[in-house]
């Protein structure tokens, strides 16, 4: 930008305020409009592209069995013990209930399980349960010894010690509303209310993947009720404190109210989706929104105080500002651009809306905020301030070049120690941990995992590739082996397989004897047993969420406990290779939504290092170009780089676990950190060329003209994501964490560093 065109510029804006402000008004309103069209899905599967691998095989087994969303109600009675009276009568009162819950497609429990004994050449198929009330002790006993001991129960639906149990609501959600989740859960709690009313005594624990669904909708719109206000609290306040101008300050928030209407009304228009990670946008808009603003209205409000007249005042500061905010505000979009690389459409999303949240915060920065500057009264205290040097800013200068030398060796040897700590690292992306101790679904989810059993599975479809081949009995042989080598493996705690059901009815059909609980031994009796029972099957228990309609596949689940992401990649690579060793006529396909957050957290991680290259590549030509210097451009990606290394030194040190959200911090923060070192390098590079300074007295004049901005700016952003770090959805909340720690690091490089670099490699050199 030439030094006329910004002095035109500056000067139409300061003459024509009323023009402004109404031409923005109108834009404004116009787009916020398309926040009509918003909706907000909390599917997990929107952390998913459409061509996602993991997805598509996922999706592939639920349209070949059943689906496996569902509710599970878990029931743990003050006596610990299922296996009474009143405890057996109301799992039989809620199982029949839970068939009224919006899009249940069945119901399993201990008190429907499908029992099976011989009577003579008959096999009987009967609820486990029937008139719990009618029962006595001796009958009680029996029903705790059948499911205690049968695998399909025990550790899924029942304790091993029979202290809590379960009833398993699967649903088949039609997918013609976003609201079909929440109709589930909000039945599903109404249901459990109504049961607790009557039985006290009784603990209810809900659980399951459409918990899990309804979840990431609640902590996200729960975020977006507190968080954005708080965040505007924060800022005015700290606008105000720092500003000590009220007209300032309300006009900076009216851009930033503006940005937020102006992004999220785009995001309408242009049919995006609300998810947990793109519900952040707002609050992450409205702190990225100050930075020009204050950077603006610092000089322009210094100035003023010194006695320069308004519009004087504003022209100057505009005509000085342009190209910087400019500059800072296509690095920080890129930076957020560069989550478009990310395997996380919603991360995308967050980064686009984000993106066009800080142009617009540029626009109005340098139209309405001025605008608004130049109409309202501005009533502050005149500076009698005559000695500069006595600024704090300044005497921040003198020791930063008094001590360059070691500031220089320190800094580095610093950033060299925390950078050193990076492999402490781990890759680890736990759905259920996404949500904090205070979210009900997590609190529930940890005690079914502590006291019944796992929600980290993985379904395997095992194919024999022939129609009724699944009564093979080689295939079953192999498939029981398979069940057999799971259930040996550490941290297994359950496997479901058809295969015990074969036994069981090969057992019933030897007059219930113990010594044929095993596999039939031809294709034609594994075929008639299965038949026989199938066909006494009462409606919605049947076996089609284990075999497939032909017979020629059948599903097997592993469940686990709690496993780290890196875990559960080696024991899915485990398993495959064991079927190929052991099992290589058997085709199969494993997958789960364990599964998928697992590849993601991984794959999200190396496409987003690429995206973090791509954007410091485009930032660094950007620098070298605006700034005019390949050498200045070169040295500026030392204070830019290094902030990121060493805030995941410091989460190494202190955390050690990264999952998905972390993986975009690098690129997201890339961006904003180059702000504070393009203001800077721009008003040392000022002193240099236009007025003559050498390298000492420039960094000197940098830090008088800048250093204030800098910090208010810093310190605003560091509250932003700070209070970003107070959301109860631990994606968001390790994203501000890690955001505000990466900047803090970055204005301290930049005041504490940067100045000590530009001395040693500049020296007497011309910029």
């Amino acid at each position: 930008m030439t030094t006329s065109f910004t002095q035109r510029y500056a000067e139409y804006i300061v003459n024509h305020p009323w023009r402004l402000l109404l031409i923005s008004l109108l834009v404004i309103v116009m787009t916020a409009s398309g926040g009509r069209f918003l909706q907000f899905s909390n599917d997990y599967r929107e952390f998913f592209s459409d061509d996602n691998p993991e997805l598509l095989a996922f999706e592939e087994i639920q349209d070949t069995y059943n689906k496996a969303d569902n509710v599970m109600f878990v029931l743990a009675p003050e006596n610990s013990d299922v296996f009474t009276q009143k405890t057996l009568a109301l799992v039989e009162e809620l199982t029949e209930q839970a068939w009224q819950i919006p899009y249940s497609s069945r119901v399993d429990s201990i008190s429907n399980y499908q029992h099976t004994v011989a009577e003579e050449d008959d096999l009987i198929v009967a609820d486990l349960v029937t008139g719990a009330t009618r029962m006595n002790q001796s009958e009680l006993n029996e029903i705790r010894e059948v499911a205690v001991n049968e695998p399909l129960l025990v550790h899924r639906i029942v304790s091993p010690r029979g202290h809590v149990t379960a009833i398993n609501v699967t649903v088949q959600l039609p997918g013609k509303s976003l609201n079909e989740v929440g109709e589930v859960v909000a039945a599903a709690r109404e249901m459990r209310d109504e049961i607790l009313v009557e039985h006290p005594e009784m603990k209810i624990y809900l659980s399951g993947l459409s918990m899990m669904d309804n979840s990431f909708g609640e902590a996200s719109q729960q975020d977006m009720k507190n968080l954005v206000p708080m965040m505007f609290v924060v800022v005015v306040v700290v606008l105000g404190f720092l500003l000590r101008s009220f007209t300032a300050t309300i006009s900076t928030v009216i851009v930033i109210f503006s940005a937020i209407l102006f992004g999220m009304g785009s995001m309408g228009w242009l049919g995006w989706k609300l998810t947990p990670p793109s519900a952040s946008a707002p609050t992450i808009i409205l702190t990225m929104a100050v930075a020009d603003a204050v950077h603006l209205l610092v000089t322009f409000l210094h100035n003023f105080r010194l006695g320069q007249d308004k519009k004087a005042a504003m022209q100057d500061r505009l005509r000085v500002n342009l190209q910087p905010i400019f500059i800072t505000s296509i690095t920080t979009a890129i930076g957020f651009l560069s989550m478009n690389f990310s395997d996380v459409p919603p991360f995308q999303d967050l980064g686009n809306v984000v993106a066009i949240g800080v142009m617009i915060a540029f626009v109005l920065s340098i139209t309405t905020l001025p605008a608004l500057m130049m109409v309202l009264p501005v009533r502050i205290r005149r500076s009698n301030v005559t000695d500069p040097g006595q600024h704090p800013m300044m005497k921040l200068a003198d020791f930063v070049i008094m001590n360059r030398r070691g500031l220089l060796w320190g800094m580095g040897g610093l950033a060299l120690v925390l950078i050193s700590l990076l492999p402490m690292n781990k890759l680890d992306d736990q759905f259920v941990e996404y949500f904090d101790e205070t979210v009900e679904f997590r609190t529930d989810t940890d005690f079914v995992v502590e006291n019944l059993s796992g929600i980290y599975d993985i379904h395997y479809s095992l194919q024999q590739g022939e129609s009724g081949g699944i009564n093979e009995p080689e295939f079953l042989q192999k498939v029981e082996l398979f069940a057999n080598w799971l259930r040996a493996q550490d941290r297994v705690m359950h496997v479901r397989t058809v295969t015990d059901i074969y036994k069981r009815l090969n057992k019933n059909m030897h007059g219930d004897d113990p010594s044929f609980y095993r596999l039939p031994e031809s294709r034609e009796l594994a075929a008639q047993y299965l038949l026989l029972y199938e066909m006494s099957l009462p409606y919605g228990l049947d076996l089609n969420d284990q075999i497939d309609i032909d017979k020629s596949s059948t599903r097997l689940t592993v469940t686990f406990e709690n496993l780290h992401t890196e875990e559960v990649l080696a024991f899915e690579k485990k398993i495959s290779n064991w079927l190929i060793e052991n099992a290589p006529e058997i085709e199969f396909a494993g997958a789960s939504a364990t599964v998928m957050f697992a590849h993601i957290g991984k794959r999200n991680v190396k496409s987003m290092l690429f995206g973090t290259t791509v954007a410091l590549v485009l930032i660094s030509f950007i620098l070298v170009l605006a700034l005019r210097s390949f050498r200045i451009g070169m040295i500026s990606l030392a204070p830019n780089l290094l902030p990121a290394g060493m805030a995941f030194g410091i989460w190494g040190l202190m955390v050690g676990q990264v999952g998905m959200s972390l993986s975009v911090v690098t690129g997201m923060t890339l961006g904003i950190v180059v702000d504070d070192t393009v203001h800077f390098l721009s008003k040392y590079l000022r002193a240099r060329r236009e007025k003559g300074l050498d390298s000492q007295e420039a960094v000197r004049y940098a830090f008088n003209t800048v250093g204030v901005a800098l910090w208010v700016t810093s310190l605003v952003l560091v509250a932003g994501f700070i209070v970003l770090g107070q959301s109860h959805f631990a994606l968001n909340a390790n994203m501000g964490v890690m955001t505000a720690i990466t900047i803090t690091i970055a204005l301290i490089m930049d005041f504490l560093f940067l100045p000590p670099l530009l001395m040693k490699l500049e020296g007497k050199q011309h910029a």
